[in-house]
């Protein structure tokens, strides 16, 4: 189950999503998770919905790799699903059992915050699906550029991000190693109640901090011997443009997320 987990990494391709630039893709991105937040009725949460499968559509990524990063989360969404069903008292009465009530407001909530999850994950993740983690890393310090203002080191900060996004992968298939060197010692990670299985996570855990700090000492002195200095004085081999396909996307998001308002004005809100 851990080694489904994608985020982080990237798939390269040739699609519209992946030709854009990669401030482009960081703005739309931020645009569209907060807008996925503002919904509040279904009108607005399905063209959210629509137009963040459309996105993975033209991304042109495998299915395999979307249904792969939801399988971790599907115990989070079902949880969050069965407290709105139990929480939300509004409305008629579908079922009553002692303690238990299930309204219809709170089945329309526990499918509104199922599917905000499902967009929120979906659109998140093709920001690293589809931008090289070098790309990644000019697209988010071009845009905390002003902050040099302020003598802040963008660079480093941009860089710190990107690695960290980068390194989830190595992580969690460090993490596959260690349990199943662990089970092969005759651990046991799945029997017993939730704290026996807590106190079987810390031989992983240990292990993986170790490994960790030695890959982290590796990649500093790597960056090191290649003469990487930082930001200070540092030139680039490619030119971050903007294109017409930069210019379409930001029209069509604006668009959208005026739609989202009017939906919110004109339509019932269930939130």
């Amino acid at each position: 189950m851990i080694t489904d987990i994608t985020i982080g990494q990237y798939f390269p391709g040739k699609s519209f999503i992946h030709k854009l630039d990669a401030r482009t893709k960081i703005v739309l991105t931020l645009m569209f998770l907060i807008f996925a937040f503002i919904c509040k009725n279904f009108w607005s949460l399905g063209l959210i919905t629509f137009m963040g499968v459309f996105t993975y559509l033209l991304s042109r990524i495998s299915p395999k790799v979307i249904i792969k990063s939801f399988k971790p989360i599907i115990p989070i969404i079902l949880l969050t699903t069965i407290l709105q069903l139990y929480y939300i008292k509004t409305g008629d009465v579908l079922f009553s059992w002692k303690f238990i009530k299930i309204t219809d407001d709170g089945v329309f909530m526990a499918i509104f915050i199922a599917v905000r999850i499902f967009v929120l994950l979906l659109v998140s993740s093709l920001l690293t699906y589809t931008t090289a983690p070098t790309d990644l890393t000019d697209g988010i310090e071009k845009l905390l550029s002003p902050l040099k203002v302020f003598k802040i080191e963008v660079h480093t900060f941009a860089m710190m991000m990107t690695i960290a996004l980068r390194f989830i992968p190595t992580l969690i298939d460090e993490i596959d190693r260690i349990m199943s060197a662990q089970k092969a010692r005759g651990a046991d990670f799945e029997s017993g109640n939730v704290v026996k299985r807590v106190k079987a996570l810390f031989p992983i855990f240990i292990p993986l901090f170790i490994s960790a700090f030695k890959r982290a000492i590796e990649l500093a002195d790597a960056m090191s011997c290649r003469c990487y200095t930082g930001g200070s004085g540092r030139t680039r081999l490619r030119r971050m443009k903007l294109s017409w396909r930069d210019g379409v996307a930001i029209a069509i998001i604006v668009l959208v997320c005026a739609l989202v308002i009017v939906f919110n004005i004109f339509f019932v809100n269930i939130i």
